[in-house]
């Protein structure tokens, strides 16, 4: 069992893709917000895939009464089918090789950036404010410590 926090506080760019990725000697703290983080995308892919409208009205606030509004819903589907195909990759790495949880939050660090980017790139008109918008940018720095925190090591304690 390792420990809360690291006791180096060094990172270590090098733990993104270690040697042997099914050993994580990092703090207990980033696999657990690691964790936390995949439950809440397994959950919002899922509500994209599965949802009548994926989501597209009842939470991205899109009008889709509107001509083409069943390809917009049709669009959520298969993002939250892509969505979901991407959280169940992230999730065997989480399980199986657990040494690449800092490359596993180098995934979510990238991702909403290339949303957003997406994003100004082929702005969407919204009666509202998502909440991938409007939780997008507060999720970023969680992300970007957790990692920080993942490229640190727990050292095990001399007796």
């Amino acid at each position: 069992m390792s420990a809360l926090f690291p006791t180096s506080w060094v990172p270590r760019p090098a733990r993104l893709l270690p040697s042997d990725p099914t050993q994580y000697d990092g703090p207990a703290i980033a696999r657990w917000i690691t964790t936390a983080l995949l439950v809440v995308i397994t959950i919002r892919s899922l509500v994209h895939l599965f949802s009548p409208d994926g989501g597209a009205h009842s939470i991205a606030t899109i009008d889709t009464n509107v001509a083409g509004g069943a390809n917009i819903v049709a669009i959520f589907g298969q993002w939250g089918a892509s969505q979901l195909l991407l959280v169940g990759t992230l999730w065997v790495l989480r399980l199986r090789y657990r040494g690449l949880i800092p490359f596993i939050l180098s995934v979510l660090l990238v991702e909403p950036f290339l949303r957003g980017l997406s994003g100004h790139l082929k702005p969407i008109s919204t009666l509202g404010t998502a909440p991938g918008a409007a939780l997008n940018w507060y999720a970023v720095p969680v992300v970007a410590i957790t990692l920080y925190l993942a490229l640190c090591t727990v050292e095990e304690r001399q007796s």
